[in-house]
Formats: C-alpha cells, sequence, structure tokens
C-alpha cells in the first residue's frame, strides 16, 4: 500500500518531515504505521481542544452511532483504518496539528449543538471540505502576490500560471493540507483540484526555513479559524497539477484544456 506513494512528488512536501519522523531508520514495517503515529504524536505532546493527549486508535475503538468528530473532541482518540486515506491524516495531524484541532473542534461543536443528522450546514460542510481538500496558498503580501492571488481567484489560469509563473516560489507557496486529496495525488489525474484558502504573509515569512514556515502557518490558520470560523465560501478552486512545476509539459496547451482549467462563470476562457 505505502509502496504506491512517490515521496519525490512535490505536493508531498507539506508531509515530508512528519513521515520521515514518524517512520524512523526501520519504516513503516507491513504498513503498520498507528504505532508509530502515537509515538511521534506523543513526543510532540499533541492534545485535542480539550487538552487530552491525542491517539491515533483502530477503527473498532469508535462505538457505533457516535460521531467520527465527536469521538475525537471527546477522548483524544483519532480513529485510524489501515488505508492510504487515514495514513495521510495522521501525517496531517502530525504537521499541522493546530488546525487540526481547531477543526475538529468547530465540527464537535456544530455536532454537540445540532446533532448529526442529514445536512451538516455551512460551517461542517467548510471544515469537512477543508479537512479532505483543501491547499493552502501562502502569498506575498505585495503587488505580485495580491496580482497571482486575483488572476487564480478570476480563472485567468494562463495569466497565473504561466505570465506569472516566475510568482511561485518567490511569492506564493502553495501547501497542500486535504488528506483525501492527497491519496487521489497518488495516482495523479490532470483534473484533480483542491478547495484552496489564501494566507498573506509579510517577508519575514519568506525569509523562513519550511520548517519553520510550517509552523507560522499552522498557528497562523488555527488563530483565523477560532476567531472568524469557515463556510464553503471561503474556497477558490485550483488544479494542483497547473503549478508550475509540479507536472512535466507545463505548455500552453496543457494550460487551453478547459475541461481543466474552467473559466469563471459569465467570463470568457482565458
Amino acid at each position: 500500500m505505502l509502496a504506491a506513494i512517490d515521496w519525490s512528488r512535490p505536493w508531498y512536501d507539506t508531509i515530508r518531515a512528519a513521515v520521515t519522523l514518524a517512520a524512523g531508520a526501520e519504516g513503516f514495517i507491513d504498513n503498520v504505521f498507528i504505532d508509530k503515529f502515537c509515538a511521534q504524536a506523543a513526543a510532540l505532546e499533541l492534545c485535542n481542544h480539550q487538552g487530552l493527549p491525542l491517539r491515533f486508535v483502530p477503527q473498532s475503538a469508535l462505538p457505533e452511532g457516535t460521531a467520527y468528530e465527536a469521538f475525537i473532541g471527546a477522548t483524544g482518540g483519532v480513529p485510524t483504518r489501515d488505508n492510504l486515506h487515514d495514513f495521510f491524516n495522521g501525517l496531517v495531524w502530525l504537521s499541522f496539528p493546530r488546525i487540526k484541532v481547531q477543526l475538529n473542534a468547530l465540527q464537535a461543536a456544530q455536532i454537540a449543538r445540532d446533532g448529526v443528522g442529514k445536512s451538516r450546514g455551512p460551517a461542517r460542510d467548510g471544515a469537512t471540505i477543508y479537512d479532505e481538500n483543501a491547499a493552502l496558498l501562502v502569498a506575498r503580501d505585495n503587488a505580485a502576490g495580491h496580482e497571482l492571488v486575483e488572476a487564480l481567484r478570476g480563472h485567468r489560469w494562463s495569466e497565473a500560471f504561466v505570465e506569472r509563473r516566475a510568482s511561485f516560489g518567490a511569492d506564493a507557496q502553495l501547501w497542500l493540507f486535504g488528506h483525501a486529496l492527497m491519496e487521489k495525488l497518488v495516482a495523479p489525474r490532470k483534473a484533480i483540484t483542491a478547495h484552496t484558502r489564501v494566507v498573506f504573509a509579510g517577508d519575514d515569512y519568506f525569509a523562513l526555513d519550511d520548517t519553520a514556515r510550517r509552523a507560522w502557518l499552522d498557528q497562523r490558520e488555527a488563530a483565523e479559524l477560532a476567531a472568524r470560523g469557515l463556510s464553503t465560501a471561503d474556497f477558490t478552486p485550483l488544479p494542483v497539477l497547473g503549478v508550475p512545476g509540479w507536472w512535466p509539459a507545463q505548455d500552453q496547451a496543457f494550460y487551453d484544456d478547459a475541461s481543466v482549467f474552467r473559466p469563471k462563470r459569465g467570463a470568457p476562457a482565458n
């Protein structure tokens, strides 16, 4: 199962440090990873929003009829199956624990107030999308960063990915967050699209190394979620294989594929 992951892919940069620390020198033997995730969570002293130690537990620990998010909030245990989906979920917990805690707090509070129900409502919908399929675009808080973001939000794909190609790396960095998104990218397809949140950062962020950037982003986003909450309107679509350098043969014809790089509704194709 884990042998299917190509760790050289740039979209796994987000979790590369976490998988290295959790795997240790001997790696994951026979695809078993729960115990190693637990050990790393303990080493990092991770807790849920109620201060309970975070643990990864077998799926069988989740009582029938109990909501997954409510169980994490009440116990600190993260039900984990032996599959790629939950493997990536654990690595995101180890990479962005503050954001994951805040998402879980939001979801648990909604469940406690409204029950599970047939409809999650906009806040839980937003949290679920974030958890499963989000990417975080950190853009420099200057003219170049804002112009890139406006091009992406306007679905002006050629402008964003071709004309402003040099902005990626210099003025923008994309971090994948959603564990379902990471799972899909084990077998990459051009159409895979992230729900993307934009975070503007000053020059101080871009002067940091990736470890410090990740910690900065984790703290910044968790505080933003705590202060403002979340809804589905907070995201903009971004076809991830369009990120410069993330896929070969990114010529003009690649970006002219309107089945993937779709124009904004009411706007002409770019």
